[in-house]
């Protein structure tokens, strides 16, 4: 079985990669810009033939589109976001009908939800920012494809290497960087928002699941913890597991807005945010994840306090001479 994945050198591609790679009878093969790629390609600007031409070279039995841009302009997000899935199904279509398409899509895409409800995949999306309105438009170009394709709509993913562009991977940062400093302040932004957290290797397992699963799959899967917790909680059971014996300074809410970043600095030099801007305008969020376990047999494995004990673990610096291994 091919198994052809792109982005598999960011965060969610990382993992999806390992787990995928522990398939027997399984060859997994990287797609993208990166030093040694197997297909060299670049959803963001190959026309639909090039990239047509590159999957069949490599005859998939199912692709898994891990890429997409959480940061810059519209521009830069419409090009990886909405171009890329949108290409690669015309590609697929042409290239290699047969093959399974796994896309990874949003919880993002729903925008804000209601205080004490969960968004289920048949909830009306209205996403609240332009990140999570191009994820939208690379899900309606995947699910109206016609391919043999699902979007596995992904909450907020947390565990090790995480980047410090989203919440967690920000604040083990700052925590790392503040040690056992009693005196050390985190200074952060508004932390009362409620969000729908998840392990990384549950993603990638959903993907697996996914990508070995017979017959038909529905569209949209959410794929996420099925829990909302207030990220205040989060950055205290982080803290925790840290050790961290200073103080969370959170700014008021209407000043900074949610999550927001600050430009202080502590007596550690700490400073930071509580998440990222994709996140404004969003107070609580929060998956249905019924349909996974229908469709798949999945549901979440780890609690969030593993979670963020093994996101903490791995932010430890690397012994000298050591700093690449395990590096794709």
């Amino acid at each position: 079985m091919r198994v052809l994945v792109l982005g598999r050198t960011g965060y969610l591609g990382r993992h999806v990669v390992e787990h995928l790679r522990a398939l027997p009878h399984a060859r997994v093969l990287g797609a993208g810009r990166f030093p040694g790629a197997d297909v060299a390609v670049d959803l963001a600007a190959d026309p639909p033939e090039r990239l047509a031409k590159a999957l069949a070279s490599v005859a998939p039995d199912a692709v898994v589109n891990c890429a997409g841009a959480t940061g810059g302009d519209a521009v830069a997000l419409a090009e990886v976001n909405a171009r890329g899935p949108a290409v690669l199904a015309a590609a697929l279509r042409e290239a290699a009908p047969t093959a399974r398409l796994v896309h990874l899509g949003s919880a993002a895409e729903y925008g804000p939800g209601r205080p004490g409800t969960k968004a289920a995949e048949s909830a009306v999306a209205a996403p609240a920012g332009l990140y999570g309105a191009t994820k939208l438009a690379g899900t309606v170009a995947v699910t109206a494809s016609g391919l043999d394709a699902v979007v596995l709509r992904v909450g907020n993913p947390v565990g090790p290497g995480a980047p410090a562009s989203g919440l967690p991977g920000r604040v083990s940062a700052l925590l790392r960087a503040a040690g056992p400093d009693p005196g050390a302040v985190l200074r952060l932004g508004d932390l009362s928002a409620c969000r729908d957290f998840v392990d990384v290797g549950d993603v990638a397992r959903a993907v697996v699941l996914a990508v070995t699963a017979a017959g038909p799959l529905p569209p949209v899967l959410n794929i996420s913890g099925g829990t909302a917790v207030p990220v205040r909680a989060l950055v205290r059971r982080l803290a925790d597991a840290a050790g961290f014996r200073g103080r969370v300074e959170e700014a008021p809410h209407d000043t900074t807005g949610p999550n927001a970043p600050t430009n202080s600095t502590g007596p550690a030099g700490t400073t930071g945010s509580a998440g990222s801007a994709r996140s404004a305008q969003v107070s609580w969020q929060c998956s249905d994840i019924t349909a996974a376990a229908t469709a798949l047999g999945w549901r979440p494995s780890r609690t969030l306090e593993e979670s963020l004990a093994a996101l903490w673990a791995a932010s430890a610096p690397q012994p000298r001479g050591r700093e690449d291994e395990g590096a794709s």
